[in-house]
């Protein structure tokens, strides 16, 4: 009982600066008159007071936070928030939207997945917009990392936190001896890129307020928009010349940017194992791509056709979701091929879902080496990533991550077969949610949305989100019976 006490306290503190975040657009739509002050209104005191009840229940128990006390932590953190974050959408739309659609619009955001459930966006008050973006902007470091740097102050240990909140199978790497300063390095890179964003946004022409909210969702590659039409509305390559420089900088290692920052220098890019698959694969694609819609006709010339690849092929990719097209009505090939990258392109470390390329990297190390043992099998061969030896258990914890990817895509899938919807949706919805890339095929797919999903389908949804946000096993040791054991 302690033990869950401790982990409240330190819930009740995260809660009280997520409901700080909610002031910013309660305040903007009290100064544009928007219409949504009340849902904000309404949001703000609930979310005050629920975490001023956990913080009275719970104040005494100070203890250090132990490695479960961290993944329950972060598994109560990224489900329960989004309860809160829904409030806003759950009153303005009421009695229109049901607590499962505001739920998953509230989990999509703070996962950075983006898929939406909502229509008429373009009619939306602004603070709501904004609140969706900012849910992205703040899920994409995670509210964890931000906890990290303050919660120390509080009393409360961030170790535990941190460690299993960072994506990526190299979690004990460190950028600075504490973490406090890791994270506050961390959110001064992010801060500081998404700044930047937002002067190239409103450089290439977008409207402050556009600008605003496409920076949020771009730097935390979970394309929510204010327009139904995404990046089709603006229809300026200029824009998406600036998106594509953006996503492609969020798809990287922000522990790289901010050992570069430090550095002044560029050497961090060059020895940084992920980014050069990185980049080869996704504009090579964008290449392959083009090429081919523009040799099946979809396109009158190649630069066109690569035009419209960049953006989409690099925003799915990166698992993103804006649309300058509807990609949907392209040849097969090209839409399966952008699902099948969102899998593992991203890098781990970045803002993006899936597999995350450095994985991606071992497990082709690891086939590689298989092979050669088949062919000579006294030959010792280790696995080097950037000149160093992987340590065994490493390769096995990718090893166990990739066949729990593929168990979990394919059940999910059959879940929602099962449910009767057809093949491609529940596919594409299962690695769209899953990957946290936000758009699929057919019923789920950029010229639509996950509204036409029944309420367990949404759910199953939902689930896969969570699963993928948390890289999976964060997700699943809490629900294994020996974690509670003693």
């Amino acid at each position: 009982m302690g033990r869950v006490l401790s982990v409240l306290r330190a819930f009740s503190l995260i809660l009280a600066m997520f409901a700080a975040t909610l002031l910013a657009p309660l305040a903007l739509s009290w100064l544009l008159g928007d219409g949504a002050h009340f849902a904000f209104d309404e949001a703000v005191l609930v979310t005050g007071a629920a975490a001023a009840l956990l913080w009275l229940l719970s104040r005494r128990h100070t203890r250090e936070l132990q490695i479960k006390d961290g993944f329950l932590l972060v598994v109560l953190t990224w489900t329960l928030l989004p309860a809160f974050a829904c409030l806003p959408l759950l009153v303005y739309f009421w009695p229109k939207l049901s607590f499962t659609d505001a739920y998953f619009e509230a989990v999509s955001g703070v996962t950075t997945t983006g898929a939406t459930v909502l229509s008429g966006l373009d009619g939306l008050p602004y603070s709501i917009n904004l609140w969706r973006a900012e849910l992205v902007w703040l899920g994409g470091m995670g509210l964890i990392v931000l906890a990290v740097a303050i919660l120390p102050l509080l009393g409360v240990g961030g170790r535990q936190m941190f460690k299993a909140e960072t994506p990526g199978p190299m979690k004990e790497s460190k950028l600075t001896p504490r973490m406090a300063q890791t994270a506050k390095g961390l959110w001064l890179i992010y801060g500081g890129i998404t700044l930047a964003c937002l002067l190239a946004m409103r450089w290439a022409g977008m409207t402050w307020g556009d600008a605003l909210i496409h920076t949020f969702t771009t730097m935390g590659l979970g394309g929510f928009s204010n327009h139904d039409a995404s990046f089709a509305y603006f229809g300026s390559v200029r824009i998406e010349t600036v998106t594509i420089l953006f996503m492609t900088l969020a798809g990287m290692n922000f522990a790289t940017h901010f050992l570069a920052w430090r550095g002044r220098g560029l050497a961090p890019y060059r020895h940084d194992p992920e980014i050069r698959w990185f980049l080869i694969v996704m504009y090579g694609s964008v290449l392959a791509v083009a090429w081919y819609l523009w040799r099946s006709g979809t396109y009158e010339n190649f630069f066109t056709a690569l035009r419209f690849s960049a953006f989409n092929v690099v925003s799915i990719a990166t698992t993103t979701g804006y649309a300058s097209t509807d990609y949907g009505l392209w040849p097969h090939f090209a839409p399966l091929w952008m699902l099948f990258l969102c899998s593992f392109a991203s890098c781990s470390g970045s803002t993006g879902g899936g597999i995350k390329m450095i994985r991606a990297h071992i497990l082709f190390k690891q086939v590689f080496r298989e092979i050669v043992r088949a062919i000579h099998p006294r030959a010792v061969r280790p696995i080097k990533v950037s000149g160093e030896t992987l340590p065994n258990n490493i390769v096995f914890a990718v090893l166990a991550y990739g066949f729990m990817y593929m168990v979990i895509v394919a059940t999910l899938t059959l879940l929602l077969c099962f449910t009767g919807l057809e093949t491609v949706t529940a596919f594409s919805a299962v690695v769209a949610s899953f990957n946290n890339t936000g758009p699929g095929l057919n019923e789920v797919g950029p010229a639509s949305n996950f509204a036409s999903l029944g309420d367990f389908q949404t759910w199953v949804c939902t689930f896969a989100m969570l699963l993928g946000r948390l890289e999976i096993f964060t997700l699943l040791v809490v629900l294994t019976p020996s974690f509670w054991s003693k």
